[in-house]
This record gives C-alpha cells, structure tokens and sequence, in this order.
C-alpha cells in the first residue's frame, strides 16, 4: 500500500518561530520532529498572502496562474487540485480547518454576510476531499459561517468570540496603527479553541479512516494569525521580553509600538507553543495506531509575519520575515535529520505530495484544454530526500500585490522575486501607473540584496558594477517564469454531447 500523507499547516508563521530554524525564537519539539527527513529555511511561499498562497499550493501553480495574485476571487473548481488526483488513485481524503480558498465577498461588507461554508460541503469536497471539517479563519468568521462557528454556536459563544474579533481590527501593514496591545487570554473552556479543535478533529478522522485505503489528511491550523489569544497556560510557557532587536525600516520604530510589540511577541509565540503541542498529539495518536513508519508528514505555512520589522506588520510583501515560510519533511524511509537552504518553492510541496503517492506531477495536475493548463512549476523534493542531490532549483520565485514602503511613504505595488541561497532580487510595478500612456522608467522600481553579507536586507545593490551579470540573471528569470507559466483558461458554457 503506497504511504500515508499528513500535510500540517499553519497561519502566519514565521522561519525564526520554529525551532528546527537557526536563530529561533521559541521551542518546537513535535514540529523538530518532522525535520527529522530534512528542514528547509529558504522555501518561498509562492504569495505571501492566504488565499493565494493557500490556492497555489492545492493546485501546484503560482497564482498568477490561477487568477489569484491577491485575496480576493474564489478558487476555479475548473482548475485541477493535487488531492483530486490522490482521489483517483485510491486515496482516503480528508480536509480539516483553514481552507481559504473563497474570498468572495468584499471586505466592506456587513459582518454574518460571507460565505456559508457549513452548508457548502458538497461543493467544497469537489476539491478533492472525501471527508471535510472546516474553519473559516479567525477573524473570517465575523461574516463566514463555518463548522467551527456551528460549534461556538450550539454553545452559546458565537457572539462573544465575534466581538473578540471586531477588537482585535483593523488589519494594517503599518504597525503604529495596529491594535497589538488587543492579544488577549482565550476566556472560554480550553477544549473549544480554534486550534485544538481542529487537532480533535485529525484524531477523531484517524481513529475512524478507511481501514483499506490510505489515507491523505490536510490539518490546517488558524494560528499563530490574529487576534492572538492562547489560553493562559501556554501564555505561561512563554515569558514577556523587552528585546529591541526590531530589523530598522526607513521610518523608526516609536517606543509607544515598540512596548506593544513585545507583548505582541509573547502571545504569539504562546500560540505556536499550542500548535507545536497539538502537533505532539498528532504524532501520539499515528503511533498509537502504528502508523508512523507507514506516513509521510509535511509541515509548512503560508506566509509569515512581519512583527514590526522594517517598520511593517502582517506580510504581502518580499522581505523575508514574510515570504520565507518553514518548511519540513519527515519521510519514515529517509529520516537523514538534515537542515538545508537549498531554495525551495511552495509549490514543490504540492509535486512532493503527488510523488509520494507515485504520482508524476505533471500528469496528475496538468490539462491539455483550455490553454495554460500544461505549466505545472512545482518540483518534488524527494530526490533531495533522498541524498541524491543538493539543490532541486537555482532561484526560487514568488510575486504579490501589496504596499512598498519609501520615505515618501506607502506605495500600492505588485511585485515580483527571485530568491537564490546568497541573492535576492524583487521588482515593483506601480499599480498607480497609466496603463493608456506606460512608460516602465516610471513604474519600476528594483532592489537587490546579498543575503550572506547583508541578511536583513538593508543594503540595495542593485546598482553595484561587479554584480550586473546576477541581477540581470534574476531579471531574466522572472520574465521567463511569466512566460512559461501563462494563466490557465477556464470554460463554463456546455457543449453538445
């Protein structure tokens, strides 16, 4: 029977929050565990942004691909998905917590008017599940209706936790003006936090599972995302510092949001200390069943979070505090307890999964029509797995759309990176810019950093003499990802039969 998969994730999490990473700012042990096959500290989420980044990793393409640059549209069901595919050879398919795959609505609008996910499970299943518990996302579920928001309310706490939500808004990437003093103390019974729950659940889906099939469970947690609110007893494990060690942006830091930062940290890492302790359950229970050697785990996110450096909070944008998630694998054949930099995509996360299944990627995830369908970038990460190589891809790719922060101020950019183990390139376009009149000398901006001399990113190079032949290597890159990679076409009108 081919191998169990079990892909972890979570919201928001940044490298240097994870304990396998160089430098980390708190313990992880359960999630260490899973870098047993190999840690990766130089994967680019391919968006770092949810909805995208989410929706490129279930269908192994960058999101340019897929019509989803920014969070806003709802995934095409036209488009093929890596848990499909497991469908169709024989796996047992199971979603469980934070999709995010459909953001419809606008977020003008009033809360309790966004999607109905609960009442939605036939639809959402089309994506490749057999088997679905669904979290809309914290602060999503002031307008979704999710299970989990069925369960707050068969208890009586729906309304309070939505009020929990309205403080802790509004969302800013400028720190000055988020409410970071809102962290608060989950006030409800430990067992109905979002995030436990959802560990329940990938127990309760173990322990019940297709005894004849294997199995493929995505555990998608809502944490360590905003309002940070653990219970006390994981704020406990984590003390409140006062460390000034904020990455300098070009507007300082206040010590007025410098003080609520360093309460910001503490809760957040208390979050992370309730995900990697969920996770410990997690590995309890496949050992209990003596499934462990028989399943490969994934563990990854899909953005990180900024925390104040270079004077920005949340993420959408190319530093890497936000673009590099952390990333692991353990594969019970080849557990070699490896931590590389080699630069990886998220997307190859999605291959990794199909490999694992014996699947080519390429043929699980591509179409022949409409046009675009073909272009599947992600590349599997088993060989690197396995020892047979040392580095799967030379430049790693990611893009977005968000603010580029100058001393003049915030600018609505889309921006495009290309990430090597020593270099970083990114390029802005100006969405301002007069599309009936462009000239690309006013829109574009470039900036290029040596991550080994220069790891906070705080020197552009970009016009340095002796480095001209790379930046424009990474120039030509991006544009050759753009143009092996066109969008994917979609149809709906029927066609006679």
């Amino acid at each position: 029977m081919p191998k169990n998969i079990l892909l972890i994730m979570t919201d928001q999490q940044r490298l240097d929050h994870t304990g396998f990473a160089p430098g980390s700012k708190v313990a992880t042990p359960n999630i260490d565990r899973i870098a047993e096959g190999m840690g990766f500290t130089n994967c680019s989420t391919t968006n770092p942004v949810c909805t995208p980044a989410r929706s490129a990793l279930l269908t192994g393409r960058y999101t340019h691909q897929i019509g989803m640059l920014a969070m806003s549209g709802d995934l095409s069901q036209e488009i093929p998905t890596y848990p499909q595919a497991l469908q169709r050879t024989g796996y047992f398919t199971a979603g469980i917590g934070k999709f995010h795959w459909l953001q419809g609505w606008h977020w003008e609008r009033e809360f309790g008017k966004g999607h109905p996910l609960a009442a939605m499970k036939d639809a959402m299943k089309r994506y490749g599940f057999d088997a679905i518990w669904e979290t809309s996302g914290k602060q999503l579920l002031l307008r979704n209706y999710c299970d989990y928001a069925a369960h707050l309310e068969k208890k009586g706490l729906l309304g309070a936790f939505r009020e929990i939500q309205i403080d802790s808004m509004p969302n800013s990437d400028d720190p000055a003006v988020q409410p970071w003093d809102q962290a608060l103390v989950w006030p409800f019974a430990e067992k109905d936090h979002v995030d436990i729950m959802t560990a329940d659940k990938v127990l309760e889906t173990l322990d019940h599972r297709p005894q004849d099939k294997p199995f493929f469970i995505f555990c998608s947690f809502c944490s360590p995302h905003r309002p940070f609110d653990p219970p006390q007893r994981y704020l406990d494990q984590v003390p409140y510092e006062e460390v000034d060690d904020f990455i300098p942006g070009v507007v300082p830091l206040s010590e007025e949001t410098k003080k609520k930062l360093y309460r910001f940290r503490q809760y957040y890492r208390a979050l992370i200390r309730l995900i990697d302790e969920q996770v410990g359950r997690i590995f309890a229970r496949l050992e209990d069943l003596n499934l462990l050697d028989d399943t490969v785990i994934l563990f990854t996110t899909d953005h990180g979070e900024m925390m104040g450096d270079h004077n920005r909070s949340e993420k959408a944008c190319a530093y890497r505090e936000s673009v590099t998630v952390p990333t692991a694998i353990r594969h019970p054949d080849y557990l070699r307890h490896a931590i590389t930099d080699t630069p990886i995509e998220l997307t190859d996360l999605t291959a990794t999964i199909l490999d694992v299944a014996g699947l080519d990627p390429q043929a699980a995830l591509a179409t022949p029509w409409p046009f675009g369908g073909m272009a599947i970038p992600g590349r599997s990460l088993l060989p690197l797995l396995r020892g047979e190589i040392e580095q799967l891809r030379e430049l790693a790719f990611a893009e977005g759309i968000g603010t580029h922060l100058t001393p003049a101020g915030r600018s609505p950019v889309r921006w495009e990176m290309a990430t090597s183990q020593r270099y970083k390139y990114i390029r802005f376009i100006d969405l301002f810019i007069n599309l009936r009149n462009p000239s690309p000398e006013s829109y574009l901006q470039e900036e290029f950093f040596d991550l080994f001399q220069d790891p906070q990113e705080q020197v552009n190079l970009i016009d340095q003499p002796g480095l001209q032949a790379v930046i424009e290597r990474c120039r030509r890159y991006c544009q050759f990802v753009n143009d092996l990679t066109p969008p994917v076409q979609t149809r709906w009108a029927p066609i006679i039969e």
